[in-house]
């Protein structure tokens, strides 16, 4: 894959984060005095990415203050929501404004180091229209869990709340083919995993990849502190 695309979600709330980080979206959150965003897009240069859409909502303008149009070698453009569209609906926007079949989705809170080549390559080899990138956690009550077959297809989804014990998750690193979203109504604000995942898993050919790379979400507090400490 040459001039290879990526889009970040990072319109989030944060709101488990306002009694420690404020007046900023969570990707903007600062993590020993940058961005945490940066390490994401840090991650995204090592694989050779050219360009990133940044899919954002909430307080974008702190985004675009700091970015403008590129990051080092990165083309940055902006994906702006005038109203919340969900995961799903902020996806769909965002890959208007990208040119490649296949482009990367990654979560702009969330840093997981997984081996993006090895995920391209097994995207081409398992000829699916969405692969992801599954972590192996000792809880997955937080997250809710994946199950898969010998050849990687997904077969199931189990939400947070009915998740026990360890497993794999999701972990939030997908690579479409834009024919995903072209063969299926969809609303204009949807949840990428409740609406389009976990409702069609059963009739589309999802795969997905095992990593344990490196992963820290810092959603809530804790693994907030937990980023300070160990970037």
């Amino acid at each position: 894959m040459t001039n290879k695309e990526a889009i970040i979600l990072a319109g989030g709330f944060g709101t488990r984060l306002q009694g420690v980080v404020k007046d900023v979206p969570k990707p903007m959150a600062p993590v020993n005095g940058r961005p945490f965003l940066t390490y994401v897009l840090d991650y995204l240069m090592d694989y050779h990415y050219t360009k990133v859409v940044l899919s954002v909502g909430y307080l974008h303008e702190k985004v675009e203050e700091y970015f403008g149009n590129a990051y080092q070698s990165l083309e940055i453009s902006y994906a702006v929501e005038t109203e919340p569209l969900g995961t799903g609906g902020g996806i769909a926007y965002a890959l208007s404004f990208c040119t490649n079949d296949n482009v990367l989705v990654l979560n702009g809170d969330t840093l997981f180091k997984a081996d993006l080549s090895a995920l391209e390559q097994f995207h081409t080899d398992s000829q699916g229209t969405l692969s992801i990138v599954l972590r192996h956690v000792a809880d997955t009550s937080r997250y809710g869990s994946v199950s898969t077959d010998g050849n990687g297809r997904i077969l199931q989804f189990t939400e947070k709340n009915n998740a026990v014990g360890e497993g794999d998750i999701n972990g939030g690193i997908y690579l479409i083919n834009k024919k995903l979203l072209q063969n299926i109504y969809l609303p204009q604000k949807f949840s990428f995993e409740k609406d389009l995942m976990e409702k069609y898993v059963c009739e589309m050919p999802f795969y997905a990849m095992r990593s344990d790379g490196y992963f820290i979400d810092i959603g809530i507090p804790e693994d907030y502190a937990r980023a300070q400490r160990e970037f």
